[in-house]
């Protein structure tokens, strides 16, 4: 046994020897999960001295960094599930922080599975861009200041699920989205037509034009509905209308050029499924 200065105190010990397991084999999971989903690396058909160690880093450092990246996500999943149990004001975050975590893992995840050759450690979407960073920092800030001086603000448990539902939904489309899609999903608007590219018409984009911006679309209010954040709630609603607006146009100016004809019929038919956008317009 442990000297009497160094026990822990009563009651802490089965907190203390609970509180790992749900990150631990989160961890495990989800890393494991992302290394398998790692595309094989390619290897220097020559070698020269001067970028033999860069490339051998590279490919050593590759497998390493994803899996650190996983790791992170499966600790704030798992921390996420402790915090919802809890009985504080803090159990909605435990429920953001499993929505957030979840969300960035299975971008990555689904990337692997559908379009590998697009794989990449920015398909994880943490680094997605700088103002993606300020809204979360700045929805974290607004629910720290109202949980401590408006606690009460924070228990409205109908108006939580709500946006839990919202998350559920937007998850769920944009995941839809990808998997019909296949190799002809990417997270980047792509300039050029690869041989492989088709037009998918079938499945979610029989509904919208652009499901899985419409998936976001909610899955990011919903965030804010579930904190129960008002601020950020209305600075996300139009924050993420006008990103939307502007890539839908952008994306569809080159849909346009790839597939011609074909995207215009298509585009009467279908709409895009975001709140007043109608994407970009054709002058005949």
């Amino acid at each position: 046994p442990l000297p009497t200065h160094l026990q822990a105190p009563p009651g802490s010990l089965s907190l203390l020897s609970i509180l790992p397991c749900p990150p631990c084999f989160t961890l495990l999971s989800l890393s494991t999960a992302a290394v398998l989903g790692c595309p094989e690396p390619a290897y220097p058909k020559k070698w020269d001295v001067c970028s033999g160690s860069s490339q051998v880093t590279e490919l050593l450092l590759g497998p390493f960094q994803i899996a650190i990246r996983a790791c992170f996500l499966g600790f704030v999943f798992g921390c996420g599930v402790l915090l919802s149990f809890s009985h504080s004001s803090w159990n909605h975050f435990g429920w953001y922080m499993c929505s957030l975590s979840l969300f960035h893992f299975s971008e990555y995840l689904v990337t692997a599975v559908n379009n590998p050759k697009s794989l990449s450690l920015d398909s994880f979407l943490l680094n997605h861009s700088l103002e993606y960073t300020v809204a979360a920092l700045s929805s974290w800030i607004e629910f720290t200041l109202e949980n401590i001086f408006w606690p009460e603000l924070k228990q409205v448990t109908w108006l939580s699920a709500m946006g839990l539902l919202m998350v559920v939904f937007g998850e769920c489309l944009r995941k839809a989205a990808m998997f019909t899609a296949g190799s002809n999903f990417n997270h980047v608007v792509q300039n050029e037509k690869s041989e492989t590219h088709t037009l998918v018409t079938s499945g979610v984009y029989a509904w919208f034009r652009h499901p899985s911006y419409v998936g976001w679309f909610y899955w990011s209010i919903g965030t804010q509905v579930m904190l129960c954040n008002p601020i950020c709630g209305i600075g996300y609603a139009l924050t993420v209308w006008r990103f939307f607006r502007d890539r839908t146009e952008e994306e569809e100016i080159s849909l346009i050029h790839f597939f011609g004809e074909e995207y215009l019929e298509y585009k009467k038919r279908v709409p895009t499924g975001l709140p007043f956008i109608k994407g970009v317009k054709v002058e005949l």
